[in-house]
């Protein structure tokens, strides 16, 4: 686990602001393992350590990881400047303090990783370490197996190569096409450009799997506590 100051520690679990946390701290308010700490810079391990505000200790300190099914409509943000739902609607007080591990656009369903493990987030989203995310897709038009052979080798779009690491047919017609396909990097909207750049248009996109992980049977709106090893 990484340590990190803890102002950052606490805004990042969402329990206040920054600017909140460092005035709390220099008024001598907050307590790590019982003890004040007036050192905005003070180095912790979230997830190892018990912190408190005013003598009361915090929830949601402890490392928690959950997998939702977002459904489509649900904006991936904690709060939403045109007033559409977000994903922490869908969430529990007690977990609202968790963050996204990567994002899905409002139209894209599926597997959402949300955590307090800055360390564990950082490890799933950093391209070197090539985690790869699966997902079910339909797109317009025919696709045929010199364009999967160009998506496998890599489309250049405003500046970036945008790659799938695997890719299978799984049902073609002249009016849709239905696949599977993978990437190991986090680019916006990597998969509609893709398909744009073939002059097809996504018409459904469902994150099913993450690493190790698989969406299986969760149904849409619901999440479950991640016990078993993601990495």
């Amino acid at each position: 686990m990484g340590q990190v100051h803890l102002e950052r520690a606490l805004s990042k679990l969402g329990i206040m602001s920054r600017s909140q946390t460092r005035r709390c701290i220099e008024e001598g308010r907050i307590a790590v393992n019982g003890r004040i700490i007036k050192d905005t810079e003070f180095l912790v391990v979230p997830e190892k350590v018990r912190i408190s505000i005013d003598g009361k200790d915090l929830e949601g300190t402890k490392a928690a990881t959950i997998m939702l099914n977002k459904p489509r409509g649900i904006v991936t943000t904690k709060s939403d400047e045109k007033g559409r739902k977000t994903v922490y609607d869908l969430l529990p007080a007690y977990l609202k303090h968790l963050h996204p591990v990567g994002r899905l656009d409002m139209a894209t369903t599926g597997l959402l990783l949300m955590t307090t493990d800055t360390q564990l987030s950082n490890f799933l989203t950093d391209p070197d370490n090539g985690i790869p995310r699966t997902y079910v897709v339909s797109v317009s038009g025919m696709i045929t197996e010199d364009d999967i052979k160009r998506l496998s080798q890599g489309i250049e779009d405003k500046g970036q190569l945008l790659k799938a690491s695997q890719i299978t047919l799984r049902k073609v017609s002249h009016k849709e096409s239905h696949l599977i396909v993978e990437l190991t990097e986090g680019k916006n909207r990597e998969i509609r450009r893709m398909f744009e750049a073939l002059g097809s248009e996504v018409t459904t996109l469902k994150r099913i799997a993450f690493g190790k992980l698989k969406l299986g049977d969760l149904l849409p709106g619901e999440f479950r506590e991640v016990t078993e090893k993601i990495e």
